[in-house]
This record gives C-alpha cells, structure tokens and sequence, in this order.
C-alpha cells in the first residue's frame, strides 16, 4: 500500500463516499484523557457511534458528559479495567446486550510508570499485564462479536516505535519474533521469560531494550500478536494494524511531546476509516507521514 494512497484517503474522508453511519459502533480503551479521549471525540464527531471506556468511573462519566456538553451524544460510558478478567467479561457482555456488536476497536489503554530519561523495571508485570496481556484477552472475547460487514471491521492497537524488532538485541528472541509461522504460544513464551529476568534480576543483560525496557517489551509482544492475529485473519473482513503516534503530549510523556492528542487522534482515526479498497492489514504505521508500512 502506497503512503501516497493512504495520506488520500485521509484526505477524502468527508466526502460522501463514507462506508460508516450511525449504527457502526467504535470501541475506544483508556479513553477518558489524552489520545484515547481524542479519538473517541474525532469518532462521534463523524457521526459514528462510540464506547469510550476507563478504568476510573468517576473520571470516564466526567469525560462523556464532556463530550456530551460539546452536542456530541453518540458517546456511551462502560466502566473496562483491561489488565482484570472480569472487568472484560462484564463489559464484552454488557457491549453485546447494548449493540449486539461492533465494528471498530481501538486498544489505547496503556500505562508506563517511567519518567522520560528513566528505566525501572519495578512494575514489569503490571505494565505486561496492562499494555500486552489485557488488550489481547479484550480483543480475543470481542472477536465473535465483530460484525465483519463488507466494509470490514477494524482493530488499530496503539503502539510504539520502542516496540520494533530491531530493538532487541538478543539473537534468540529477535529470531523467535521474526519467524513467518510464529504463534501466539512463542510470543507468550517470550514475554514470560522476560518477567523471569526480571524476577531473577538478570533482565540488563539478557538483550532486551534498552529505552524504557519493560513498556518496549509489552509493546513489542502487541506487534507481534497483531502480525500473527491479522494472518489468522487474512481474507476473512478483519484488518488489524498497529499505530505508533509519536512523542505525544500526554500522560505518558508527563505533557512532553511535538504534537496534541488531537494531531494523533487524527491520523489514528483515519487509519480506522481507510476506504475498504485502501485499507491494509499487517502494518505498523507510525507518526503522521509518510507512513512506515513495514510489516509487523
């Protein structure tokens, strides 16, 4: 796929040759600040229908009736903890009684307990379980109800570039990763023996990342599960793409960054509502253009 093509479509998006309407419905994670936020305020604008969901409910009702004050009512709140079990089988039935299904997820919700210039791995485990274990185990439970109409549906997880192969250093693992047959199993076995260098204290020389080494590491378990989900998937109306936004002013970065949460929402968004005849699945793309379309 061409950036050319792609930047566009991104262009076209308010022409009449929308595929989407009121009745498709966006599923956003970690959605009450920030980029989350943001993407669920770019989707009801363009009038789809929209689940922003938080871990917190007093901040997540706070930021719907934000959006609602702003004339934007196709906003819905759920309450969704994506690193607790039940938090995801609660809000998946919940989304199925509500909408019956839906058509578009985007896996925002993520955390990272490091300041800019720092490297703890202290909570190693929660951020794997946060940003790599929970989005998979909410995508796995959403996949029967993906409606799969002839636009496709679509799943852009929020990544990062920290997350690319070529930030590991260790030979076994990189070749692991890079596999063409690789599985969910190996990508799990991966990820388990890092938090056992972790616990073993051995993790600074077992060539993992070196930047913010256990948020690379979840991120980079994200890539390789979304590479292995979208061949599962080839053929089959589900595109699935990983979005790395940048050096962002979020959260995340402490207010840091080149760009708003609006300027990455956009582009995210776009991606999400590329032309059916346009849209890839299997890529990583990253920041605003031209489009990095390696493979994951």
């Amino acid at each position: 796929m061409e950036s050319k093509q792609v930047i566009s479509s991104l262009a076209s998006l308010s022409s009449s040759t929308r595929w989407w309407g009121g009745d498709t419905v966006a599923v956003v994670t970690g959605a009450n600040k920030g980029i989350g936020f943001a993407v669920v305020k770019r989707f009801a604008e363009l009038g789809l229908t929209v689940v922003l969901t938080a871990r917190d409910v007093e901040r997540g009702n706070k930021a719907t009736e934000k959006l609602r004050d702003e004339g934007l009512h196709n906003v819905r709140f759920f309450p969704l903890d994506v690193s607790e079990a039940d938090s995801i089988k609660a809000f998946v039935s919940w989304l199925e009684t509500t909408f019956g299904g839906l058509d578009i997820l985007v896996n925002n919700a993520g955390v990272s307990f490091n300041e800019i210039n720092e490297n703890s791995v202290e909570w190693a485990e929660t951020v794997i379980k946060t940003n790599f274990d929970g989005p998979k185990l909410l995508t796995e439970s959403l996949l029967p109800l993906f409606r799969l109409s002839p636009s496709s549906s679509r799943i852009l997880n929020i990544s990062s570039r920290l997350g690319s192969i070529n930030k590991v250093r260790n030979l076994k693992i990189k070749a692991t990763l890079q596999k063409e047959r690789l599985s969910e199993e190996e990508i799990q076995g991966v990820v388990d023996m890092f938090v056992e260098d972790v616990k073993e204290g051995r993790w600074r020389s077992q060539g993992w990342p070196e930047i913010w080494t256990d948020y690379s590491v979840s991120k980079l378990a994200l890539n390789a599960y979304s590479r292995v989900l979208a061949k599962r998937f080839q053929g089959r109306r589900l595109s699935v793409n990983c979005f790395c936004p940048g050096f962002t002013q979020t959260s995340l970065t402490r207010g840091q960054g080149t760009h708003t949460p609006d300027a990455a929402a956009e582009v995210a968004v776009s991606l999400t509502l590329l032309p059916q005849h346009l849209l890839p699945t299997g890529r990583f793309f990253l920041g605003f253009g031209p489009y990095n379309k390696s493979r994951l």
